[in-house]
């Protein structure tokens, strides 16, 4: 990946061998080998056997889950906060698991409204819940600092699955629970 960052900076123009810019195709390799990583994650690995059998069937919410990710049109961040419920029937996970399943998925190149759904779906498969519910809010650099350049801009996708799809009680009490 070193070479084509090197390429890069030629083509924008760039002197790779600048002192500035020496290290800059092994620092920028290492990095979005970092912001990509969750390509070599899986679901199992994440999860490392923390899914525990419980007799809890109330709502387990986590808020604020901080996520990064790149978009897959522009390879531009966008940046925001997850929050993420579901409805245990005889399985919970670790709560640590929630924020990891959110980062595997975020580290991809993605669009928000994928990245919605999948956590929404890996929920429910690893937990057979019923009913799991994703709200993502994000700011999104390639609407930020090119094109449009509204600087504050925020898009919120929402992905409801089982009763929180079918209960509109039960979708509503989370959607007030987020906002608390």
């Amino acid at each position: 990946m070193q070479h084509l960052y090197k390429s890069l900076l030629k083509e924008i123009g760039e002197d790779p061998q600048r002192e500035g810019l020496l290290d800059t195709p092994e620092r920028a390799s290492k990095a979005f080998q970092f912001l990509t990583r969750g390509y070599h994650q899986s679901l199992d690995e994440v999860l490392n056997g923390a899914v525990f059998e419980s007799g809890s069937d109330e709502m387990v919410i986590v808020r604020n889950i901080e996520l990064y990710s790149l978009c897959e049109h522009h390879l531009l961040p966008f940046i925001g906060k997850a929050h993420v419920a579901y409805l245990p029937s005889g399985k919970v996970i670790g709560l640590s698991k929630i924020a990891r399943i959110v980062d595997m998925f975020a580290r991809r190149l993605q669009i928000q409204e994928n990245l919605t759904r999948q956590i929404a779906e890996a929920i429910m498969d690893v937990t057979d819940a019923k009913g799991a519910a994703v709200v993502i809010e994000a700011q999104h650099m390639c609407m930020m600092m090119r094109g449009v350049q509204k600087q504050n801009s925020t898009m919120t996708t929402s992905c409801m699955l089982g009763r929180f799809r079918r209960d509109v009680n039960t979708r509503q009490e989370f959607l007030q629970l987020i906002r608390a």
